[in-house]
């Protein structure tokens, strides 16, 4: 660990008594000025930072507020599933705002049934992915050591179909209405919100036309607490798990495009083999943070892996959201091998406490200083010796 030293801003002098100057408390006026314009300058930088930083996918479904509210997706997590014929999709959001209700738009390859999933699920896949954190010692010293250091640094009944959609099932779990739907136009879905008292934005009726041109379904999930008095819908909500017959693996992210935001995606698999997506979709290379066997014997993941278990963790940025060109379809990867993600903190060598390079140096010079005054010694201590006089008898 290295100590930091942070070096304030430097007095102005201001000349006092000078003719043509001013007295010097009115000279710092433009100091003070200078001051709070650099203040307010940073301020605005760390509130564009704030602004400008990524927001998590919400791939997988579009979350549309009742009328007059706003809700955002702080987080989502989400596990896909793959046993070769049949696919599992569990989804966790967080989320923030004023509303009350919302509805939640997740499109599906075919029909899918419904349920609650464990959120302890998550919290282990957290831990069984973490990276390695390790130790990396360096000998000679780098920008952030002394002395280059800077200081910088239940059921419910269905209601009658609207034109156009057909409700094939509608359940209650937890704080979830949830209505399974099938769509012959965008315009479907519309009805269905409408009816039900969410406005869907133009932009994702729009955005929805290519899943009904492939003849997908959707889980409409309809957010809403039994008491119409509730508090707002906030913090993370209970995961759902949606379970439907796919040929390949496959992680709905085309909704995403409407993102305004730069968006990022962390994605767990579970399949017999390692996983990776086919393409990045528009946007920049998945990046894999993790690849292995699951360990667990017993809990929410050991369950879910049975049959699938080699776990592979994907991580992507998507700078750009309008340049999403379609869905994640997951492959197998080229091979099995292990992948676990190490972060090193880097520390100078010590010794007793001092850089190893100083005690080096330093050992190196009273070296070199005793090589050169060595022969002066020897010639002063010749200098100084008495001859011997021998005497012959």
């Amino acid at each position: 660990m290295t100590a930091r030293f942070l070096r304030g801003p430097a007095r102005a002098r201001v000349p006092g008594g000078v003719p043509g100057r001013p007295p010097a408390r009115a000279a710092t006026v433009p100091v003070l000025r200078a001051r709070t314009a650099a203040v307010v300058c940073a301020l605005l930088v760390l509130q564009l930072g704030t602004l400008l930083a990524p927001a998590h996918a919400c791939g997988c479904g579009a979350v549309v507020p009742e009328r007059g509210r706003v809700v955002a997706v702080a987080r989502e997590e989400s596990v896909v599933r793959w046993d070769g014929r049949e696919e599992q999709l569990v989804m966790s959001l967080t989320v923030s705002g004023d509303a009350g209700r919302a509805a939640w738009i997740v499109p599906v390859p075919h029909r899918a049934t419904v349920g609650l999933a464990d959120p302890a699920l998550f919290t282990r896949l957290e831990a069984a992915t973490a990276p390695v954190r390790r130790t990396r010692h360096h000998f000679w010293p780098r920008d952030d050591d002394w002395p280059l250091d800077t200081g910088g640094g239940h059921a419910v009944g269905a209601p009658p179909p609207l034109p156009g959609v057909g409700v094939t099932g509608r359940q209650r779990l937890g704080a979830f209405d949830v209505a399974r739907l099938t769509a012959t136009d965008p315009a479907a879905l519309t009805g269905w919100l409408d009816r039900h008292g969410f406005a869907l934005p133009p932009r994702l009726s729009q955005a929805l036309g290519p899943y009904v041109r492939h003849r997908w379904e959707y889980v409409a999930v309809r957010l809403a607490p039994r008491s119409a008095a509730a508090a707002p819908l906030r913090g993370t909500l209970d995961p759902l798990r949606l379970t439907f017959r796919s040929a390949r693996p496959v992680y709905p992210m085309r909704l995403s495009r409407l993102a305004r935001a730069p968006q990022s995606l962390g994605l767990y698999v579970l399949a017999a083999h390692r996983m990776e997506p086919a393409s990045a979709i528009g946007g920049e290379r998945p990046r894999t943070t993790f690849a292995g066997r699951v360990a667990d014997r017993s809990g929410p993941l050991a369950d879910l892996a049975r049959g699938t278990p080699y776990l592979t963790a994907v991580h992507q940025e998507f700078p750009s959201p309008a340049s999403i060109t379609g869905d994640h379809l997951l492959r197998r990867a080229a091979a099995d091998a292990p992948v676990r993600q190490v972060i090193y903190e880097d520390r100078l060598r010590t010794l007793a406490g001092l850089p190893a390079w100083l005690l080096t140096v330093a050992g190196a010079l009273l070296l070199a200083l005793a090589a050169t005054a060595a022969p002066t010694l020897r010639r002063g201590t010749d200098r100084g010796a008495e001859p011997s006089v021998s005497i012959a008898s």
